[in-house]
């Protein structure tokens, strides 16, 4: 089971000596599941536990406050993530501005080795942390061997196409509208998870009752209508261990107007009340750009062909 370690500090309570791997891990896609295996082995044959380090919140954020949503796993999901790789302790250091004029020196013996007690480091090729962006690989190798830990660089890992699997190459074909081409760099389909809130009940009234899910902290992909899989997430929800097909609108609802993005997911023959209930929707495929219709009933004639297309999609073979 994942143990987690927020702000690891000298009065940190957790075995030492792990291999880690490190870095922002947004997305967990298959280069980041390869680093992180990478660290596995390496724990395993040493006898050491395996261990993540990570930042929450992005980095990004804190540079760029106010900036446009960005985010492929908000922590919960990349928690989720990470327990499925089979890590035994989640580091979580807390990243402000503070945290941000820390220098990269400072952060390896007083993080690393103090609070953490690695005895080995595993990071990516182009890694960087620390103030001013110091740390690279190479400042690990010298510190590595003056103070006697391990440091294992990881080349791009490549998928079939040739392409080394990118958090970057992911967010451009989500907001290209090409949620399939994600998922074979993520080795899953993308999610948006959240828990269901009070919509204004309009799909009600028009024969097609919706989920509706807050966007958040989660990327924007291109906005339209998508087919979708739906899941419960807790032992407790109505959906727990069942997948539901469905049709989702992510967007504004320019025919009826909405102040803020949001995800409509309608689901497929089941008829349960999802308020407050945590889901999670996966995008399968893209079928349409949103689009403003002169009214409700020419919107109902629209969602009900969206839902026959998703219907076709998903009852192919993935």
């Amino acid at each position: 089971m994942l143990r987690i370690i927020r702000h690891p500090g000298s009065g940190s309570a957790h075995p030492r000596g792990a291999v880690l791997a490190m870095g922002n891990f947004d997305g967990l896609h298959l280069g980041h599941a390869a680093l992180i295996k990478q660290a596995s082995e390496r724990a395993h044959a040493d006898g050491k536990p395996a261990g993540v380090l990570t930042f929450e919140p992005h980095p990004r954020s804190v540079f760029m406050p106010g900036g446009e949503p960005y985010r492929l796993t908000p922590f919960r999901v990349k928690e989720r993530e990470i327990a499925r790789l089979g890590v035994e302790l989640l580091f979580v250091q807390h990243f402000d501005a503070a945290f941000a004029q820390k220098s990269a020196e400072s952060f390896v013996e007083e993080v690393m080795l103090g609070a953490i007690g690695l005895t080995h480091i595993v990071v990516g090729h182009d890694s960087t942390f620390g103030n001013r962006r110091r740390g690279t690989p190479e400042l690990l190798r010298e510190m590595g061997a003056r103070h006697g830990f391990g440091v294992t660089v990881v080349e791009p890992v490549h998928g079939p196409d040739a392409a080394a699997y990118s958090s970057t190459r992911i967010r451009e074909l989500l907001r290209s509208g090409k949620p399939r081409e994600a998922a074979a760099q993520l080795g899953r389909f993308w999610e948006i998870d959240g828990r269901v809130m009070e919509g204004d009940r309009r799909g009600r009234t028009i024969g097609f009752p919706t989920a509706n899910l807050r966007l958040g902290e989660y990327l924007r992909p291109a906005f339209g209508v998508y087919a979708v899989r739906v899941s419960g997430d807790g032992p407790d929800d109505p959906l727990a261990g069942r997948t539901i097909d469905g049709v989702a609108n992510i967007g504004l609802r320019p025919t009826v107007g909405s102040p803020e993005p949001r995800l409509e997911a309608h689901l497929f023959d089941i008829d349960t009340d999802l308020y407050g209930r945590h889901l999670r929707v996966s995008l399968i495929e893209f079928i349409r750009s949103e689009k403003k219709f002169a009214g409700l009933d020419a919107l109902k004639t629209q969602i009900a062909a969206d839902a026959a297309k998703a219907r076709e999609i998903l009852a192919a073979p993935s």
